[in-house]
């Protein structure tokens, strides 16, 4: 039976689309590029069954839909640049089998000028058709944060810009059924740089914030309570919060085009990377402050997901850490709802099954990811050292990043 759309590509940015798009009402297909992992729940999956989603028996069926719309995952590839090669497959397999009049789209994460001289080319070449004439071509900016229950789908402006004024309203028109907003932006490249300036954006501030805790740690000053007050002026700010590292599949991304870089980018990534080092200094310190060495330590993590309450570890800090505090010699266990067994350099961690007693037990528990369910002042009064890298603990409760 044909389908209205066509999501490529199940990851963190396909699912959600295909989640948004069968709760509008639009027969969906969904085809796998890889072996992407979603964060569907059980009820969430059987809600979009119930809704008329599938998946392709075969790539056939892509030459059935009236928009296609490539969600491949676009990686860091070994030069830092974006791995396109799942992007690439997935326009082969899509040009073979595409039709006159359909619309395809780019959702990936990709440098500006990939929808035109990377995409395009593909398509054509695989199809014996002319994009902007026989078929639409656009962008749009993934726009995805899992777990926001705030900004859904549907209350999240969708940025498109096409290849043609055609384009962009044959992309406006399948957005307008998800979202209560469609912005057009001038054309491809304008709608790719979108993506690499909201994402940088993240990256830069959450540096910038990373850093001040460093600082304010070196001068005494308690660094929450400065953002607490800064976040009170109306304008010109706003707050960001550190932690032990980015995590999630929004890396960081200084590649424009043409070879071009932006220093603002590259110096942020180094901050950020530098933090799970600096969280497992501050660790140790606060060991030998209690008479105790990190060699031989309990050390037990909370929460070893990237963002809270959600079972994804893509990009967490929390392996870092796990593997640099084994590496001075530290006895590493963890403990978070969403993650039935984890393992650090192909060895399990062993995961801590009463939550209390293992924080009793260990010689230092490091808050890593606030998860609702964690009652943080009973953990305080528990544990025996307790350090916080997300400000979530009442002032003087435990030692904060």
């Amino acid at each position: 039976m044909p389908a209205d759309l066509a999501v490529i590509g199940l990851g963190p940015y396909g699912l959600p689309l295909a989640q948004a798009a069968v709760a509008a009402g639009i027969s969906t297909l969904g085809y796998r590029t890889g072996p992407e992992a979603g964060s569907l729940s059980p009820a969430e999956l059987r809600r979009m069954l119930s809704g008329g989603f599938r998946t392709a028996a075969g790539p056939a069926e892509l030459g059935r839909v009236r928009t296609a719309v490539i969600c491949a995952p676009t990686p860091a590839g070994p030069d830092g640049g974006l791995d396109l090669s799942q992007v690439e497959a997935a326009a082969r397999t899509l040009s073979t089998h595409l039709r006159p009049h359909t619309t395809v789209i780019l959702e990936s994460p990709v440098p500006p000028g990939t929808t035109e001289e990377f995409l395009r080319p593909l398509l054509e070449e695989g199809s014996g058709l002319r994009a902007g004439r026989d078929f639409h071509l656009a962008y749009s900016p993934t726009r995805v944060d899992p777990g926001n229950r705030d900004f859904t789908p549907a209350t999240t402006p969708k940025v498109i810009g096409g290849l043609t004024p055609a384009c962009t309203e044959s992309a406006a028109a399948f957005y307008s059924r998800l979202t209560e907003k469609v912005v057009r932006a001038r054309g491809p490249r304008e709608a790719e740089t979108v993506q690499l300036l909201e994402t940088n954006f993240r990256h830069v501030n959450i540096a910038l914030v990373n850093e001040m805790a460093v600082l304010c740690h070196d001068l005494g000053v308690d660094l929450w309570d400065v953002i607490r007050c800064a976040e009170t002026k109306p304008f010109g700010f706003q707050a960001f919060r550190p932690g032990p590292g980015v995590g999630g599949h929004a890396v960081a991304r200084d590649l424009t085009s043409a070879g071009r870089s932006l220093r603002m980018v590259e110096l942020a990534r180094q901050v950020n990377d530098q933090m799970p080092r600096y969280v497992v200094q501050r660790a140790a310190a606060l060991l030998n402050e209690h008479g105790k060495s990190a060699r031989g330590a309990r050390v037990l993590l909370l929460g070893v997901t990237y963002k809270p309450d959600l079972a994804d570890q893509q990009g967490t800090p929390a392996h870092e850490l796990a593997v640099r505090l084994m590496e001075l010699g530290a006895s590493v266990s963890y403990h978070d709802p969403h993650i039935p067994s984890w393992s650090v350099l192909d060895r399990p961690v062993p995961r801590a099954d009463s939550l209390y007693e293992a924080a009793a037990d260990a010689d230092l528990t490091i808050l890593l990811q606030q998860h609702r369910t964690y009652d943080l002042q009973g953990l305080s009064v528990k544990a025996q050292l307790l350090l916080d890298t997300r400000g979530a603990t009442p002032t003087g409760a435990a030692h904060r990043l």
